[in-house]
C-alpha cells in the first residue's frame, strides 16, 4: 500500500482570516517504509505572516517572498499524493487550508476518502490524553529534538514514527518479494517448493565445506563428515 505522510506550515491559523500555507511537505511510505520520495516546496503566501505562526515556524516575509505560488507548484504536488493514502495528523487543519488554495487556483480539493487522521486514530486509543504530534513523540519514544521550529518535512519525519507505533508495527513489513530477488542476486539457492509464502537460504557448497572444517578443528570429538 501507497501512503504520503503529509504536514504544512501556514501564515496563520484560520482560512478565515485568509492566512495561506507557506510550506507543504510530503514523505511516500510502501507498507510503511520510507520510498525515498519526498515532495516539498516553501510557498508565497502573497500576505504577511502573523506573529504566532513566525514563532513557531520562524519563516519570515522576506524569505517568502522569493518562492513559488501555489498555482506554480499545484500539478506536481497533486501528482505526487495521486491514488495514494495521505495520512496527516490534525487532517481537518490542513485540508480547510489545502481547499482554500485549491478554490483560489481553480484546482478540484483533495478527495477526503484517501485521508487518515492519525489525530483521531490517537483520540479513539488514547481517550482523554494529550494527543499532540510532541505528545505522541513522548509516548512512543519518538526523539524530537530537532523540532526546535516546526517545518513540515521534519514534521512528516516524526509523524511517520508515529504513524507506525499507533499502528503497532514497531518494525516496518518486509516485502519479500524484493528480499527474494536481493538474495538471489548474491548466488544464494531459495527453495520454495516447501512453502510458497517462507524463504529458504540453502548454503553453498564453500559455506559447507568451511564449516566442515571449523567442525573438525574445534571440535574433533564430533568426528563429523
Amino acid at each position: 500500500m501507497i501512503e504520503v505522510i503529509l504536514d504544512t506550515e501556514t501564515t496563520g491559523l484560520s482560512v478565515k482570516e485568509k492566512h495561506r500555507i507557506i510550506e507543504i511537505g510530503c514523505i511516500e511510505l510502501k507498507n510503511q517504509i520510507p520510498t525515498g520520495k519526498i515532495f516539498h516546496e516553501y510557498l508565497n503566501p502573497e500576505r504577511k505572516v502573523s506573529e504566532e505562526a513566525f514563532k513557531v515556524h520562524g519563516y519570515s516575509d522576506d524569505f517568502l517572498s522569493t518562492q513559488k505560488k501555489f498555482p506554480e507548484i499545484a500539478v506536481n504536488f497533486f501528482n505526487f499524493i495521486k491514488d495514494k493514502k495521505i495520512v496527516i495528523h490534525n487532517a481537518s487543519f490542513d485540508l480547510s487550508f489545502l481547499d482554500f488554495e485549491c478554490k483560489l487556483a481553480n484546482f478540484k480539493p483533495i478527495n477526503k476518502g484517501n485521508i487518515i487522521d492519525t489525530l483521531e486514530i490517537a483520540r479513539q486509543k488514547y481517550p482523554g490524553s494529550q494527543n499532540s504530534l510532541d505528545a505522541l513523540c513522548k509516548r512512543f519514544n519518538v526523539d524530537n529534538s530537532r523540532r526546535e521550529k516546526h517545518t513540515a518535512l521534519i514534521d512528516c519525519e516524526l509523524l511517520k514514527e508515529v504513524y507506525i507505533n499507533l499502528l503497532d508495527l514497531k518494525e516496518p513489513k518486509l516485502d519479500l518479494e524484493s528480499v527474494g530477488s536481493s538474495v538471489l542476486k548474491q548466488g544464494y539457492h531459495i527453495n520454495t517448493e516447501r512453502n510458497k509464502n517462507s524463504i529458504v537460504i540453502s548454503p553453498s557448497k564453500e559455506e559447507i565445506k568451511l564449516h566442515q572444517n571449523y567442525l573438525s578443528k574445534q571440535l574433533p570429538k564430533n568426528n563429523y563428515k
